[in-house]
């Protein structure tokens, strides 16, 4: 389920991919208004200035909403999760008991290498 929830890469979004594989989780920050954003883009979604720039995340955040998919043959946890940067993402949630899945819950990310190469970040309770 997770391959489902990666980003297409292309030009604007190899920088990321390129930290992930590196085990590094980058966000994008634009310098004019100072918000970060996700998904990443060359654009500022809230002042639409070209001036964003990546920087290093801390790879923490809580969970704001989660669902899990348990009549499927392997059950799985999605969540959005709001980064410490500020914005929100919806990724997975892995390495725990389902059950124990809270939302406000602390979260760390992970990356799971696929079988392309790329590496997703996901996350697990921290």
């Amino acid at each position: 389920m997770a391959e489902a929830l990666a980003l297409p890469s292309n030009p604007e979004t190899e920088p990321f991919w390129q930290a992930c594989r590196e085990g590094r989780f980058l966000v994008r920050r634009c310098d004019s208004c100072g918000q970060a954003h996700w998904y990443p883009r060359t654009l500022c979604p809230f002042c639409f200035s070209d001036r964003t720039v990546w920087q290093d995340g801390s790879g923490r955040g809580t969970i704001y909403s989660f669902s899990i998919m348990r009549r499927v043959p392997e059950p799985y946890a999605i969540a959005y999760v709001t980064l410490d940067e500020g914005p929100s993402m919806m990724t997975t949630i892995v390495d725990c008991d389902f059950d124990t899945i809270r939302i406000g819950m602390p979260v760390t990310v992970a990356f799971k290498t696929l079988d392309d190469g790329r590496a997703l970040p996901v996350f697990r309770p921290a």
